[in-house]
């Protein structure tokens, strides 16, 4: 019931603003299928080409699989109690803080890698603790499947892995239970040996497309990876646990404790105990690695899943008590994550969430765009090209372009890259999207400049393309397959 109300609640919201601008992203790279792009495996956009193709090309269209995938998480995380001895009430509780954390709501809200890579590894999770209660060597093939599908989405299941293993390994604190999983002859006889080199087998076979991509050209998600790490700095670092807390949801951070303790101090879940070792293990890892805060997300709420029969078994009158916890924190993330304000208050919750802001303003942008390009005389227009900074802006003017006439839109931002440059014979003026930082990257390969008009959102949001300016160039002086190289940016 609680994952319904979640997913048509979503529905209902995810039209109120409009998209954001890793959706137009995705929705762009769903054009250009492939088994992977500079940023990331290949499964995100199909989900974004087959969404938009099966409920219509539209923000709602769009959100209609996110929010059925984080539908998904709540079951999952209601199944993850159940495994970890809780009865109804607490099953029913677990999915309750599921479902009002702001982390399940925004990626809920908005079709991102996060999306699907939280139902997926809530059930690498689940699959996992299936496997060290039963001590069933059957599970391992399972398991590999799940961890195989799960890196076509995302690399991060492979940090989550790791600190799993760190905690399997950590000797008389776990009990041995790799140990005992490992060497224990149990219901699959031979196979409980072969389990772990079987599942890494079949993992690796799922995922072979996608790295194999990866390899041949050169490795860029790791680039990319880097590039965000050096941009997080020492700040990102200092802020990563509050920020973490923050997106989960503050309320419920005290049922993630209560699940913590359990885990460390409980001997009838000793066999559970590496999930509560693996998530200071897992955060450690995201933090040497410059990730963000939001990875170990999904670990967090199978560990909260843990608490959820304690709290719920000493709550007097539990749900008198519980019930205005969940409102409580299903209220504080909602004003957070979804687009339940009207759109000029926006301004505030963006100090927040900035991914808030990133859904406004597109169409008037595309507006203003066409605006500049229909100002080049007609004669020249047949050899001009339009460029923009980022992947965002290219894929405004990719979904609304083409109504005012748009050409298609360059970038050299992330896997744009790969789908230029533009044809050597377009030696016409050079219409650029340059956002508002100083720099003025793009303008310093180009000559004799000017700024025709600015991007206005008029509401007044910060995001990224508020005061871009919109700079008007002569051609380039060299061919655009000789100059392209130059326009490369992570």
């Amino acid at each position: 019931m609680l994952a319904a109300v979640l997913a048509a609640v979503l529905v209902s919201l995810s039209g109120r603003y409009g998209f954001h601008r890793d959706e137009l992203y995705f929705l762009l790279a769903g054009r250009h299928p492939a088994w992977g792009y500079v940023d990331e495996p290949p499964l995100t956009p199909l989900l974004a080409r087959a969404g938009s193709a099966a409920f219509g090309a539209s923000p709602t269209g769009l959100r209609v699989v996110p929010a059925l995938l984080s539908a998904c998480s709540v079951v999952l995380t209601a199944l993850l109690a159940r495994e970890l001895g809780a009865g109804r009430g607490a099953q029913i509780f677990a999915a309750g803080c599921c479902a009002c954390s702001g982390y399940v709501l925004a990626i809920g809200h908005l079709l991102s890698t996060s999306t699907f890579d939280l139902t997926a590894e809530l059930g690498v999770l689940l699959l996992t603790l299936r496997l060290l209660r039963t001590r069933d060597g059957r599970w391992w093939p399972p398991l590999g499947v799940a961890i195989g599908v799960t890196l076509l989405n995302k690399q991060l299941v492979v940090s989550l892995v790791l600190a799993l293993l760190v905690a399997l390994l950590l000797g008389p604190l776990t009990t041995r239970p790799w140990r005992e999983l490992v060497r224990r002859p149990g219901p699959g006889g031979a196979r409980v040996l072969l389990g772990p080199l079987l599942a890494l087998v079949l993992a690796l076979l799922i995922c072979a497309p996608t790295l194999w991509w990866q390899a041949t050209n050169g490795w860029p998600e790791l680039k990319v990876a880097r590039v965000l790490s050096h941009v997080s700095g020492v700040s990102g670092r200092l802020l990563f646990l509050p920020l973490q807390l923050l997106q989960f949801s503050p309320v419920l951070v005290p049922v993630a404790i209560v699940g913590l303790l359990r885990l460390l101090r409980d001997d009838e879940l000793r066999w559970a105990r590496p999930l509560a070792l693996a998530y200071p293990v897992l955060c450690v890892l995201v933090l040497v690695g410059g990730g963000k805060p939001y990875y170990p997300l999904p670990l967090l709420l199978a560990v909260t899943a843990a608490g959820c029969e304690p709290v719920v078994r000493r709550a007097r009158r539990s749900w008198r008590t519980l019930t205005p916890m969940l409102l409580l924190a299903a209220a504080t993330s909602a004003l957070a994550a979804l687009p339940v304000l009207p759109v000029p208050a926006v301004a505030v919750t963006n100090a927040v969430d900035v991914d808030q802001g990133e859904q406004v303003g597109w169409p008037r942008f595309t507006r203003t765009v066409a605006a500049a390009w229909t100002a080049i005389p007609a004669a020249s227009r047949a050899h001009a090209v339009l460029l923009t900074s980022n992947y965002g802006e290219a894929g405004a003017l990719a979904r609304y372009g083409p109504a005012y006439g748009l050409p298609i839109a360059y970038s050299g931002h992330m896997s744009l890259y790969d789908w230029g440059p533009p044809p050597d014979g377009s030696d016409g003026p050079v219409l650029l999207v340059e956002q508002a930082d100083g720099r003025h990257r793009l303008q310093r390969r180009f000559p004799d400049c000017r700024t025709v008009d600015r991007i206005d959102n008029g509401h007044g949001i910060g995001n990224q393309e508020q005061n871009a300016e919109v700079v008007l160039c002569e051609g380039p002086h060299q061919p655009w397959s000789t100059l392209w190289p130059s326009l490369r940016q992570y």
